[in-house]
């Protein structure tokens, strides 16, 4: 019996010993070759992170000291690499890490022309952003940037003249930005060449899902040597390897440090439905130095006015009870955080997001798991080629996802068609308690009706389509299955079938509590057949509620 007792006592203890927590540091001033302790700690994270397999414990923690880390390719982690275990990445002090997608630049400075200075700085080199003391420049650009301009911060109707591209010498690699004609957000284009008559040859405009012209007055360009004429701006030879740049104003050139982005997304966690990536935290990190995505977002939200890039500084894709607290998000060239594809319980909470490019918060799902799907405003599956079931295909999608307390504000930067949160073929999200303002379209935008159950609550959301038309505070869509761009269409369709609207909107979707207010359309705004909505308890201090077409909305006690 005593035999037996101590063999129990030392099973115990063993699998208390494998099941506790292991622990590796990581610090600027470490050495990857050192053993990870807090003595002696790793430099980088790569390294902490290639420990975790050989672990015996079921929980890893990776804690990071104070500094900087750049990151010279994106970090992805996955179920293999985890191998069933939970793991922390978290600062030892909050705000006080920071993970950049950036390189140093060492130039060694030269005059070279009135108030610009050149710098050799290598060959082909790849970057969109060169950061100056950790804060983005401009690159060169007509016209010059104005924080007074509402729309890109200046634009100009002689943008693309044939009269300013003659003064020109070479504007291949440059861009033209414009709003949509509708102000229905952006176009963002790459110039490859120019005519002899003054014509640009461009490729791009994918960036919205609703094809127009440009917009004739708001439009700007940039990455245009001979535009370099403004304190900040910058232009980069890649064939040359030179670095041009006309100083920031009140910026020690000798001293000043100088970075450009290399990446465009900084930590991706990656898993699927079968092999889930499971149980990470990651808590306190400052995330920042990434490449702009722009010419990247490309892939159409069904018959919503958006295309994405399914990128970020943080991609989730095929994780469960995954959260992702405390952290800063700023000076990014794209999105914040974007949740893709098949996830479950995806916790977003407590983070402030500020200064980038493109999105903020994202849960977006895949076009496979819509049944019937079309994916132009124009486009639709007839009724008698319908696949008539109800809800998703398959699991695919975001589902019971929460984004809690962010603080989100002057996002979309350069991308226009952005939002705080953004929402598409996804079930049960829940968006609360969140702080969105200064944005250039909506705060909160869902863009279909696939598939519903989301609760919108106590979310405070003002200063919105500050740069765009059209929209709302809250924008939804709901060009779903059974609509056609026509209401009488509509109408006679769901009198022959009246559950048509309910066959992707499964479930209602809640709007309560809320405090909305729009610069340039409604506080609340659902448009082209939005269904299955609840709306109530809101206080709307600007532009009101909006209901197009559309089937089961109830509106009440709201201000």
């Amino acid at each position: 019996m005593k035999k037996i007792l101590l063999l129990l006592i030392g099973i115990f203890l063993c699998n208390n010993l494998i099941a506790q927590e292991t622990i590796y540091y990581v610090g600027p001033s470490g050495n990857d070759k050192n053993s990870g302790t807090l003595e002696k700690p790793f430099q980088s994270v790569e390294q902490a992170l290639a420990q975790v397999s050989k672990s015996p414990s079921t929980k890893v923690s990776i804690l990071l000291n104070n500094g900087k880390y750049l990151l010279d390719k994106t970090i992805v982690l996955t179920p293999e690499l985890l191998g069933g275990r939970e793991l922390n990445i978290a600062a030892i002090n909050k705000g006080q890490v920071i993970l950049s997608g950036t390189s140093r630049l060492s130039p060694k400075w030269r005059p070279y022309k009135g108030k610009i200075i050149s710098a050799f700085i290598g060959k082909g080199k790849e970057f969109d952003q060169l950061y100056c003391n950790d804060r983005s420049l401009q690159m060169a650009r007509y016209p010059n940037y104005d924080t007074d301009q509402r729309v890109f911060n200046g634009t100009a109707a002689d943008a693309i003249s044939h009269e300013r591209v003659k003064s020109w010498n070479n504007p291949e690699g440059g861009y033209v930005h414009a709003l949509h004609q509708g102000e229905w957000g952006g176009f963002h284009y790459r110039i490859k060449d120019k005519k002899e008559n003054g014509e640009l040859i461009l490729e791009g405009g994918w960036q919205n899902n609703r094809p127009s012209p440009m917009h004739k007055e708001y439009r700007f360009v940039e990455n245009i040597f001979e535009e370099l004429d403004a304190p900040g701006e910058w232009f980069y030879n890649k064939k040359e390897g030179i670095l041009y740049l006309f100083p920031p104003q009140d910026v020690n050139i000798k001293t000043a440090s100088f970075e450009v982005s290399i990446v465009n997304d900084l930590i991706q966690l990656k898993g699927s439905e079968q092999r889930p990536i499971e149980s990470v935290n990651i808590d306190g990190i400052v995330f920042t130095g990434t490449d702009r995505t722009f010419m990247h977002t490309k892939e159409p939200l069904l018959r919503s006015d958006w295309t994405i890039y399914r990128g970020g500084a943080i991609l989730v894709e095929g994780g469960r009870n995954i959260k992702i607290t405390n952290c800063e998000f700023t000076e990014l060239g794209g999105n914040a955080l974007f949740v893709s594809r098949y996830n479950r319980n995806i916790f977003i909470g407590h983070n402030y997001i500020h200064q980038i490019g493109g999105n903020a918060i994202s849960f977006v799902g895949d076009a496979s798991a819509v049944r019937s799907p079309s994916f132009q405003y124009s486009e639709w599956v007839p009724i008698d080629e319908m696949d008539k079931a109800k809800g998703p295909k398959n699991n695919n999608y975001p589902k019971g996802c929460t984004a809690y307390d962010n603080l989100i504000h002057s996002i979309g930067t350069i991308e226009k068609q952005v939002a705080g949160v953004q929402i598409s073929m996804s079930m049960d999200i829940k968006i609360s308690h969140n702080t969105i303002y200064d944005v250039p379209r909506s705060g909160i935008n869902i863009g279909d009706g696939c598939w519903g159950g989301h609760i919108i609550e106590h979310n405070d959301v003002f200063k919105t389509v500050q740069e765009t038309g059209d929209h709302g505070a809250f924008n939804s869509w709901g060009r779903d299955r059974f609509w056609i761009p026509s209401i009488s269409g509509v109408d006679s369709l769901v009198a022959k079938e009246p559950e048509l609207p309910f066959l992707d909107v499964i479930k209602p979707i809640i709007l309560r509590n809320n405090r909305f207010y729009c610069a340039h359309g409604w506080d609340i705004d659902l448009d082209d057949g939005s269904s299955n909505y609840r709306i109530y308890n809101n206080l709307a201090l600007n532009g009101g509620i909006k209901l197009r077409e559309g089937y089961l909305r109830v509106v009440e006690n709201n201000i």
